[in-house]
């Protein structure tokens, strides 16, 4: 069973049970550990997923949190936990003085149903008054699941993490934005359209006339965009509807020919990534590893950059699979693979991708 089918059991244990569990505790046990336990971490193992974690606060000595998750000896995420009927926003204070005085980067505020997750992006060693990532887990949209997959143990990476919290935090700003907007335009969003169609002075009267058609234009043009889609979908059957990319994960079509087509990004092809990534991180910052999908292959680059190609996947095939290796020449090989762990057993043949580049680039400096 792969990650999503996991989070998806869970979210439908967590539907089923929650009016049977009546305690904090309760909560934990049937909630929060199978949970970590999905993220790869033993629950049982002390020294891999602390109860009772010790964070002394100042004068106040022995102030515990929940759970700490370990690893090399130091904790790495902080976790909070409350009964699934509590509001998650009365306790953020407390998590936040929890995270100041320990070397964890992460920390993760839950009811079981609510998972907030935090770091320190704003001021460093000082957790964020906003979530980076939030969801819902009765909820949970595929975007989200590769979002939290980064927490997990077997691909668990801070830097690449706190790069992706980044952009997720901008983003859930934005959109929050965009929602506001589109369901009571501001002045300044109103005139900004009203400028560019109407010719006369931008009087109060004016733009409160054009507040309401530009309401009814976004309501109509999000109407527009459902229809065509059920429409194709009724037209073709066996074309499904193409999922949006989770934030930040944009895709794009290298030839003409592709930008008449969809190019869907699969969760497959991002797990690939992110276990190059993680491969690589040696080697070169995470951001530096990038991605761009078209409609036969999913392509990895150094620095968002077509001419330093580290790889290809092949994943959306009916039967074989093949991960596209190239040399110094940038001939590219197709190398069969079974899964996606097979990844693991070309590290060397990615670093030596990747040294090409780096001594590519020295050699040119000097």
């Amino acid at each position: 069973m792969d990650f999503k089918d996991q989070i998806k059991q869970f979210s439908d244990r967590v539907s089923k049970m929650k009016d049977n569990i009546h305690t904090e505790e309760a909560t934990k046990n049937a909630f929060i550990m199978p949970f970590l336990q999905i993220l790869g971490y033993d629950v049982f193992n002390p020294i891999e997923v602390v109860p009772e974690f010790i964070c002394d606060i100042g004068i106040k000595k022995g102030e515990k949190i929940d759970y700490a998750i370990f690893r090399d000896g130091s904790p790495i995420i902080l976790v909070e936990c409350k009964h699934w009927k509590q509001k998650l926003d009365i306790h953020d204070g407390q998590l936040l003085r929890y995270f100041h005085v320990s070397k964890a980067k992460f920390s993760m505020l839950t009811n079981g149903l609510i998972f907030r997750f935090y770091t320190d992006l704003v001021e460093p060693n000082k957790m964020d008054e906003k979530p980076f990532l939030e969801f819902n887990i009765e909820e949970i949209k595929d975007g989200q699941v590769e979002q939290l997959k980064e927490f997990h143990k077997a691909y668990f990476d801070v830097d690449s993490i706190y790069q992706s919290a980044s952009e997720l935090k901008y983003i859930s700003e934005i959109r929050h934005l965009i929602n506001q907007e589109f369901v009571e335009p501001n002045d300044e969003f109103v005139k900004y359209f009203a400028k560019q169609v109407y010719p006369s002075l931008m009087t109060a009267k004016v733009v409160d006339a054009f507040r309401t058609l530009v309401k009814r234009t976004i309501t109509n043009i999000i109407n527009d965009t459902i229809n065509d889609r059920l429409k194709s979908a009724i037209t073709n059957p066996d074309s499904p509807i193409p999922e949006q990319p989770a934030p930040g994960e944009l895709t794009h079509a290298n030839s003409p020919a592709e930008k008449d087509k969809e190019v869907v990004t699969t969760p497959d092809e991002m797990e690939g990534y992110y276990i190059i990534r993680a491969m690589l991180r040696k080697k070169v910052p995470a951001n530096r590893i990038t991605h761009r999908d078209a409609l036969s292959y999913f392509a990895v680059f150094l620095d968002d950059n077509n001419r330093r190609p580290i790889c290809r996947l092949y994943l959306n095939g009916t039967t074989k699979k093949y991960l596209g290796l190239f040399d110094a020449e940038k001939k590219e090989s197709k190398i069969e693979i079974k899964s996606l762990d097979d990844i693991y057993n070309f590290g060397k043949e990615l670093d030596r991708t990747i040294n090409f580049y780096l001594e590519q680039k020295a050699t040119s400096k000097a």
